[in-house]
Formats: structure tokens, sequence, C-alpha cells
């Protein structure tokens, strides 16, 4: 099969809700990642193939195909068309399957894959919320087909946290000293500047506002659970944040074509459900496909990505692959840096090809949770 290689790959630092990107319209933060990434590479836009991007609650100014809008707001050629995905928090991250895919399967050269979210401009969840005027209270309320499934079943990502808290034994305290730790390597990441080689400042906006630098373990102990009887709180949680990120797949073609220098290639790509009640939990079983579908153990592994969606998630990963947590998440994740929904993907896979780099190191998983019971998996390759 023919290979698919990451040529350049890109993000915005992620701004808090109301922070420094609060302001930026969608699409001129979608363009601005796109602009850098395009000029990293050095490639002629318009050889372009396709422009994917990720972005979940399209309502607003992420309406209207997001992709298409960003990439014409960057002054790129028309004739190179964009489609935008919703994986939920894994959009960008199927963005790049679906990139790859395209490469490998000789239909196009040259995809640019991306993600791009304002979750300050248009809250979590307003999609479903703009569905409660049309007398749907939920995606699910009034499908006869769901209701036999599953009947009435809260669905809810902070009861899943919950669920997963309950079902693998973790501790309130546990938890909170994950949480701790993912601030503590956000912090020292970004002292040390592990992330300066990834980013392209927005103006003045250089670094992620996310990481606490005054949080403590007791600080996490004062604050209520999300939800009433439960054990996960806001401290254990991704951050709403804001931001963007990119990346450049590239056949051998255009790699010849283009005179470019692959950085990594992508060595397995999957997607895998699970129980949509639960949720979050199918990076594991997601994990254990992709690890032997690619011929490859755990220990393989040189470094993980494994999105923090909550301390659950991650906790609940680490106990049943028996991965060392001394590769995962090493510069921290979304409970500390933010977790712009549709921008995570590529986010994450921006920061673990710059990882890999750093340490000198050959092989990469990234895993994501995603609504519905869903998780991506992509293992990347150094060359």
């Amino acid at each position: 099969m023919a290979e698919a290689y990451l040529i350049e790959a890109v993000r915005t630092p992620v701004g808090r809700r109301g922070g420094a990107l609060s302001g930026v319209h969608p699409a001129d933060l979608g363009a601005h990642v796109l602009t850098a990434l395009i000029g990293r590479a050095g490639v002629d836009p318009g050889a372009v193939d396709d422009v994917i991007v990720g972005c979940v609650d399209t309502v607003g100014p992420q309406a209207g195909d997001i992709a298409r809008t960003a990439w014409l707001a960057a002054g790129f050629p028309q004739h190179v068309p964009g489609v935008t995905v919703d994986r939920q928090c894994g959009s960008s991250q199927q963005a790049v399957h679906f990139a790859a895919q395209a490469v490998m399967s000789g239909t196009a050269e040259l995809v640019v894959a991306g993600g791009v979210q304002n979750m300050s401009q248009i809250p979590i969840a307003s999609a479903m919320a703009v569905g409660e005027q049309f007398g749907f209270p939920t995606p699910f309320a009034g499908s006869v087909g769901w209701q036999k499934r599953y009947g009435d079943e809260e669905i809810s990502q902070f009861r899943a946290a919950d669920l997963i808290a309950s079902r693998w034994d973790l501790s309130r305290e546990e938890m909170a000293h994950y949480s701790y730790t993912s601030h503590k390597r956000a912090i020292d990441a970004g002292r040390e500047g592990r992330f300066d080689r990834e980013l392209a400042p927005v103006g003045s906006f250089t670094a992620d506002e996310g990481p606490r630098q005054d949080t403590s373990v007791e600080k996490m102990a004062a604050l209520k659970p999300l939800r009433e009887g439960g054990v996960t709180t806001a401290a254990m949680a991704s951050q709403l944040s804001d931001g963007a990120s990119a990346v450049l797949v590239a056949s051998e073609a255009a790699v010849r074509a283009h005179g470019l220098t692959p950085r990594a290639r992508i060595h397995h790509l999957s997607a895998r459900g699970d129980d949509p009640v639960f949720m979050l939990t199918a990076p594991i079983a997601a994990t254990r496909h992709a690890l032997r579908r690619a011929g490859l153990s755990v220990d393989d592994i040189d470094r993980y990505e494994v999105n923090e969606a909550f301390a659950s998630v991650v906790l609940a990963w680490l106990k049943e692959t028996g991965a060392d947590s001394e590769r995962v998440n090493v510069n921290g994740g979304g409970i500390a840096l933010g977790h712009p929904i549709g921008a995570t993907g590529t986010k994450l896979l921006t920061t673990l090809l710059h990882e890999l780099e750093r340490g000198g190191a050959r092989y990469g998983l990234q895993a994501m949770c995603e609504g519905g019971g869903q998780a991506n998996v992509t293992i990347i390759e150094r060359v």
C-alpha cells in the first residue's frame, strides 16, 4: 500500500474560554493556522487536493463548512475544496485519517487536515441547544430505536466520567493527583520551550493560557463535584478552550514533486466503538485493536497522547493497557492545556510529532475518546 507522510504540523497556542482568542472569528482562527502550515511547508497552496477540517457545534460563525471558509479567508486558491468533519472530540483526528486514506488510496497527493473551535463564541453543545426550539431536548429524544435499546439512560460526559471512576475503582484523590501532574508537566514543558517549534502565535498571544501556576491537590479537593453524588470535579476535566491546528499529509509522489521532507509516516489508523452510555471508554479497546493490527506491543510505543477529557478516562486506559505512565502525555494534556474540541485531534498529533523528534523516538500513538462511545487511534513512525 502507498505511504502517507506527515510533512508539517502546527497549532495555535490554546486560549482559555473568554481569553486571548475569544474574539477571533473561527474562520480567521482557522485561516491563521492554515497560512502558517502552508508557509512552513513551503508548498504551493494551489497544489493541495483537499482541506479537511474538524469542528463541532457548526452553528453561527462555525457553520457553512468552516473548512472551506477558513481556506478562502486565508486568501488561498478558490479551486481547492474543503469539507468539515464531526466525530465529536476526535473530529480533526478523523480529518487526518480521511486525508491519509485519500493519499494511501491514490485519489489525492497533498491534503491538509486540521481543526478549529472557538468555544468562547459558540459554547459546547450549542447544536443540541438549537434543537430544543424545534422540540428535541436531546439528540436521542423521540427515536424509537434508541429508546428500545438504551431507554431513558442519561447520556452525559459528566456521568460517563463518574461511571468510569466507579467501574475502575478510581478515587477522587487519585484523579486529583493525576490532574495536578498534568498541570506540572504542561508548566514544565512551556518553561523549557518544548512547544515553541509547534506554535503559530496569534499576534502577541504566544503561549497556552490553560496551565494554572497556582493549583494544588489541596485546592482541587475543595471543589464540588460536577454531578450530585459524583466524584469528578472541574479540576479533573478538560478545559473549555479556543484554538486551531493543522497538518499536511503527502504521498511519495508529492514528496518528490514538491521537494518535501517527510517527518513521519502514518503507520496505522483506525476507529472503534464502545458503550455510548459509558461514552469515554472506547480508547481502551481501540488501542488494543490498533496495536494488534500494527503488529506492535504496548512497550514498542515511545510516546502516547491520550486525550485528557477527564482524569478517569486516562487512568482507566492506563490500568487496562498497562502502558508506562511516564510515556503518556509527557507534556501535560487537556486538563492543563485545554481541549478546543474540534481542533484537539491535530493539536495532539502536532505535539506528538514534535515530541518524537525532540527525543529521537520512533513510534507515537494517539487515542481520543469521543461522543457516542467511539475512539480514533493513530500510530505514527518518525522518519
